[in-house]
């Protein structure tokens, strides 16, 4: 293993966002003074220790054009976007693979989730970067969960020990994560998520506990709610 791997973030924004039901993908609606996507790269581009972010596009993506602009000169590139989020996320490996070593770690990151934080995307790096299976932030299940049939009637209460929410970044190896993403695919197993691709190929990434205010924006009732969340931050 590399003595002193870099760290660098992959953003997946190649998505139309249909449950939203606006007349643009979900990245691009505002919030507040700026864009879903330009909150995500903020933060991002704030935190020291990444070397650098991909941001994938659609290849008909007509409006990062407008706000490119702000990012001139700072650590972000573009790559194209695939069919799905996993082709997507290859993708930007692949734009990687001539900077990045095998051993570096990658940070994936929804372009929907405007209110990470950067500590805990800090935390997440320092917490993960001894080991090697990996890992993402999210937070334990609060609520009691039930189990519904066809017709949304209760089959079953579900157990809630030991179950968590899956939040992002995911952080995993750049190698182990371009063969776990491109194994998936030629298997034709469906992957919700990095994680999951990487449990397919053996490996058991770590949760680690991160901010209940991390949503990933994906219904309209979701927007105003991430602008209170950001609104009621103290200013830098």
């Amino acid at each position: 293993m590399q003595t002193n791997p870099r760290f660098w973030a992959i953003v997946p924004a190649a998505g139309a966002g249909t449950r939203m039901g606006a007349d643009m993908p979900k990245q691009y609606l505002t919030l507040g003074d700026r864009t879903v996507l330009e909150h995500t790269l903020d933060t991002l581009l704030s935190c020291q220790q990444l070397s650098g972010v991909i941001l994938v596009l659609s290849p008909t993506d007509g409006r990062w054009s407008e706000i490119a602009p702000r990012y001139s000169g700072q650590a972000l590139e573009t790559a194209g976007g695939g069919a799905e989020r996993c082709h997507s996320v290859l993708n930007g490996l692949n734009h990687l693979v001539t900077r990045a070593t095998d051993d570096d770690w990658v940070l994936v990151h929804d372009a929907a989730r405007p209110c990470v934080r950067a500590e805990d995307i800090e935390h997440l790096m320092n917490t993960l970067k001894g080991g090697t299976d990996g890992g993402l932030l999210g937070v334990p299940v609060a609520d009691t969960m039930k189990r519904v049939d066809e017709e949304l009637s209760i089959s079953a209460t579900v157990d809630r020990e030991g179950l968590w929410h899956a939040y992002t970044p995911q952080m995993f190896r750049a190698g182990l994560l371009r063969t776990a993403l491109q194994q998936a695919i030629d298997n034709g197993q469906q992957v919700t998520d990095e994680a999951n691709a990487m449990e397919l190929a053996g490996f058991r990434p770590r949760m680690v506990q991160g901010s209940r205010d991390n949503i990933k924006i994906t219904v309209p009732s979701d927007l105003p709610l991430a602008a209170f969340y950001l609104q009621s931050r103290p200013s830098s």
